[in-house]
């Protein structure tokens, strides 16, 4: 296996994303909805008009990415937006507000889940907590936050840092979103489960004000895109290992450390490992229903990694009361995890699209969300809202007071613009026929809910 080429955004001090668009991302962190168009100074000396870049070669192209949006001739609903304003309408009467789990958003959008990853550091995680919280978007906080970096209660964490807790991220939110809207949904995995996270966050006052305004959601996790089947992974030197020991497993196979020195120094890297946690349809069942009656008052999310039975997982979610399921693409992930799982396990997120089709209740999906088209041809396929991960982290590092803002911006006027160009008026609207796909198009699996992806050739 090839390794893939590295994308450095900052030479060597800034985070890098391999094989995401890092420069695209950091050129909206610094210059918003500018960044949607050419450069002002070429106007009237370039001809525009050609598409940017190659289409992919069919085995190598990313179905999402090779999906094309198609605005039709005739537009009723733009007639019947022409008559409700008594005006010609324009993509700013294009109401982006959307339902996100239960909880409201000024846009189909969320801040995906980071925990105790090195990544999301307390600079990054506290920026991007306040920025989404400005926002007004819901914010997703993931697993291991609490064993790893404590609840913050009291300010009693292992690391004596309160802002790599859970509740300061909390606080960095709820000290900036506006009231009715956003939200707060925070994961649990097995070790989580372990330290009681859930209850520790309903029964703290310093949370009541997301309790009491239906604005806090706990997310089950099952899975995730990076490593499907496994749990979550970090790396972390021997002092910091002990002090989790009892928690996590702690595997010594990365051979020293990482920075070259010599494996038997004080400082060598150990692998920290997360129980995967075990489920079956009857035990996700059980699990939804203790939730929905161990915490009447707050939302029940599903996260499930980009498995082959996708679709039978969201459908016992759906059913046994769910509000929605997050559906995290093999695209997707933030953290640590083995280079073979990147390259190779795992359903890209347009195949669980096509899987899932019509979807019972709120679909949430992760996977190389940055822009608007890829956005819309998801929320096309059946996605309610999508998750902004690693391009959240690098517009805040790009930018740690408005980085993640302007990002956000300009995704929301290129989704303003594409839905409008598609003669719709709310993002809820879009649908199959919005997208086309090359060759004969994807019949649906059920063919009771088959919808024609795009027109025939």
């Amino acid at each position: 296996m090839n390794p893939r080429p590295t994308e450095a955004a900052r030479g060597e001090t800034g985070l890098r994303a391999d094989g995401f668009p890092a420069e695209a991302v950091r050129d909206r962190a610094r210059r918003g909805t500018a960044a949607l168009f050419p450069p002002v100074e070429a106007y009237g000396r370039t001809l525009f008009g050609a598409t940017r870049t190659p289409a992919p070669a069919a085995q190598d192209a990313d179905f999402l990415d090779a999906l094309r949006l198609v605005p039709p001739v005739f537009m009723p609903r733009r007639l019947e937006k022409l008559i409700d304003l008594a005006r010609e309408p324009m993509h700013h009467d294009v109401d982006l507000a959307t339902t996100v789990g239960a909880l409201h958003s000024p846009l189909p959008a969320y801040l995906s889940a980071f925990g105790s990853t090195q990544v999301a550091s307390a600079d990054l995680g506290m920026a991007a907590s306040r920025q989404a919280g400005r926002l007004g978007i819901p914010m997703v906080i993931g697993e291991n936050v609490v064993p790893v970096n404590g609840y913050g209660r009291l300010g009693a964490t292992p690391s004596g840092d309160t802002e790599r807790s859970l509740l300061g991220r909390i606080r960095a939110y709820l000290d900036e979103v506006p009231d009715g809207t956003g939200g707060v949904a925070v994961q649990q995995s097995t070790e989580d489960a372990d330290a009681e996270v859930w209850n520790l966050v309903y029964s703290d006052p310093s949370v009541r004000p997301l309790l009491e305004s239906g604005r806090l959601a706990f997310e089950l996790k099952v899975g995730q895109g990076a490593k499907p089947g496994l749990g979550g992974m970090t790396v972390l030197d021997r002092a910091a290992a002990a002090r989790v020991a009892e928690q996590y497993a702690v595997d010594d196979v990365l051979g020293g450390d990482s920075r070259g020195g010599d494996s038997r120094g004080g400082d060598e890297r150990v692998l920290r490992c997360s129980s995967p946690g075990t489920f079956t349809e009857e035990i996700l069942r059980q699990q939804i229903r203790l939730m929905r009656n161990n915490f009447p008052r707050a939302r029940v999310w599903v996260k499930l990694h980009p498995g082959r039975d996708v679709r039978e997982a969201a459908a016992v979610a759906w059913a046994a009361g769910a509000d929605a399921v997050t559906v995290d693409g093999a695209e997707g992930g933030t953290g640590w995890a083995p280079l073979g799982f990147l390259d190779g396990v795992g359903l890209p997120l347009g195949e669980c699209l096509r899987r899932i089709g019509r979807p019972a209740a709120g679909l949430l999906v992760s996977g190389r969300m940055w822009e608007g088209t890829r956005a819309a041809k998801a929320l096309a396929l059946g996605a309610t809202a999508v998750g902004l991960g690693r391009a959240a982290l690098l517009a805040v590092e790009e930018d740690p007071e408005r980085g993640l803002e302007r990002l956000v911006e300009a995704l929301a006027l290129e989704l303003r613009l594409l839905i409008s160009a598609l003669g719709k008026y709310e993002a809820a609207a879009l649908a199959h026929e919005d997208v086309w796909a090359a060759g004969a198009g994807l019949p649906h699996p059920d063919p009771s809910l088959a919808t024609p992806l795009g027109t025939q050739p």
